[in-house]
C-alpha cells in the first residue's frame, strides 16, 4: 500500500490517493482534478471509490466531476451527503461507524462528528485520514453551522485511545513542517485540544 499525498487548491487542501495492487482510493478530491487525473495516470492507477471525510465545499469541489470520468461512487456519512451538495446517485452512505472492503484493502470508517455531524476518519490499517477533525497541534473548528464542541471533545478522546503508532494524514496542509502528517502518539503528547480533551472535558468548549 501506497499513499500519494496532493496539496490543492488555495486553502491547503490535501488530497490523498492510497494505491494498492494498481487499484486506488481518492480520498478528498478537490479543487484541481487535472493534477489528480494526471497522478493516476502517471501511477497507472485504475480508481476503485472515492472516500470522503465529510462534506465541506473545500473537500467535495470538483469530485463530481471525478467520479463521473471514472464512473466510481464516494463513501459519505449520511449526517453530511446533503450539506455535500454532491448528487445522490454518486454516493454511497452509512450512518455511523462503517466498514468496507475496496481497492482489496479493509476501510474503516470511524464516526468522529464536531467539526460536522456526519465527520468521519478513515482507518486503513495503521493509517488514519482525520479530514478537519484532528491536524497537527489541532482540531477543526467547532463554531461553523453543524459543528459541536461536545461531540469534537468525545471525538479527539476516541483518537486518542488509538494506537500511537497510528499515522495521520489531516485534511489540511496545517502541521509546521509545511504537510498535514503526523501520529497519534504526537498530537496525545503535544496537541493541546486532545490534552484539554482528555483532562478538562467540561472546559474544552471554552478553548475552542
Amino acid at each position: 500500500m501506497k499513499v500519494y499525498i496532493l496539496q490543492l487548491g488555495e486553502m491547503g487542501n490535501c488530497t490523498y490517493i492510497v494505491e494498492h495492487k494498481g487499484k486506488g482510493l481518492i480520498v478528498d478530491p478537490t479543487w484541481d482534478m487535472k493534477a489528480i487525473y494526471r497522478l493516476l495516470e502517471d501511477e497507472k492507477i485504475t480508481p476503485e471509490a472515492v472516500l470522503f471525510t465529510h462534506g465541506h465545499y473545500d473537500h467535495v469541489t470538483g469530485a463530481q466531476e471525478l467520479m463521473r470520468k471514472y464512473g466510481i461512487k464516494g463513501y459519505i456519512e449520511a449526517s453530511d451527503a446533503e450539506s455535500s451538495r454532491l448528487p445522490e446517485e454518486q454516493l454511497i452512505t452509512y450512518d455511523g461507524d462503517h466498514s468496507e472492503k475496496l481497492a482489496g484493502l479493509t476501510v474503516s470508517f470511524l464516526s468522529t462528528p464536531g467539526h460536522t455531524k456526519g465527520s468521519v476518519c478513515i482507518k486503513i490499517g495503521d493509517i488514519l485520514f482525520t479530514g478537519d477533525t484532528l491536524f497537527p497541534n489541532a482540531c477543526g473548528r467547532t463554531d461553523l453551522p453543524g459543528s459541536d464542541p461536545r461531540q469534537m471533545t468525545k471525538s479527539l478522546q476516541r483518537l486518542a485511545a488509538l494506537p500511537g503508532k497510528t499515522t495521520v494524514y489531516s485534511g489540511h496542509a496545517y502541521g509546521s513542517d509545511g504537510t498535514g502528517s503526523t501520529t497519534i502518539e504526537k498530537e496525545v503528547k503535544n496537541n493541546p485540544f486532545i490534552k484539554m480533551a482528555l483532562r478538562e472535558p467540561d472546559n474544552f468548549e471554552d478553548m475552542i
